[in-house]
């Protein structure tokens, strides 16, 4: 982990103290330093007076629920955000990453399978950091542009503004052009080794780039769907 982010805490927003306490308990045994917060607008509060490594917010809190304040943190915090939820229920879950979450973890869960997501989600913004601006390739795709090596993307000359999974996604599939990539393959790649069975943060996550990259985002021309097995890249 770079040392920004060992220097910033994990917050916590959550109206259940019990949980506030042991799951920020077991991220202390981690080494991790912990913010807690009550409900969404102090959990605001926190984020705003001193920036995350990393947000756990669950979606169903009294003041300000969780929608809201992932709505209010993604006008300006860029950061991993993992949603903590009671509910099973897909369309919540999409909803949420649609948003900008990049992971969902149903309660009740393990905290050691917590723990693993976290780990995993540092990981992902440290390998961002840590990132060449040397020796990679551009891709040019008609109308679209991904420079690599700066890790920006453009269409039209004018630069898309994409968050840190979207980019990575799409960087995985545009490196490996014509290439199918399975649904399991894409997880791992961009979410980490525990991931293969998420299929719906790939749904959302692409239906996100098409909206962004694709003149009509209803009949791609670059991010291909292989029905049963994953997503294409094409020129």
């Amino acid at each position: 982990m770079s040392n920004d982010l060992a220097e910033r805490p994990i917050l916590i927003i959550d109206d259940d103290p019990k949980l506030l306490a042991f799951v920020g308990r077991r991220l202390r045994q981690e080494q991790f330093m912990v913010e807690t917060a009550l409900n969404g607008r102090d959990g605001l509060d926190s984020a705003s007076a001193r920036p995350p490594s990393l947000v756990l917010l669950d979606l169903s809190m009294p003041v300000m629920n969780g929608i809201e304040t992932l709505t209010s943190l993604r006008q300006w915090y860029d950061g991993p955000i993992i949603i903590l939820s009671a509910t099973e229920e897909e369309h919540q879950k999409v909803e949420a990453l649609d948003l900008g979450a990049d992971d969902y973890l149903t309660k009740p869960f393990g905290l050691e399978e917590l723990v693993a997501r976290v780990r995993s989600a540092l990981r992902r913004v440290h390998r961002v950091a840590q990132s060449q601006v040397n020796n990679d390739p551009i891709i040019n795709a008609g109308h679209l542009s991904i420079d690599l090596g700066h890790r920006t993307v453009t269409r039209d000359d004018a630069e898309v503004s994409l968050t840190r999974t979207e980019y990575e996604l799409l960087r995985c599939l545009a490196s490996n052009t014509d290439k199918v990539m399975t649904h399991r393959e894409l997880l791992r790649e961009v979410w980490g080794p525990e991931y293969g069975e998420e299929t719906e943060y790939l749904r959302t996550f692409i239906k996100q780039l098409r909206r962004k990259l694709e003149p009509d985002p209803s009949r791609p021309i670059h991010l291909l769907t292989q029905p049963g097995r994953g997503y294409r890249f094409a020129l």
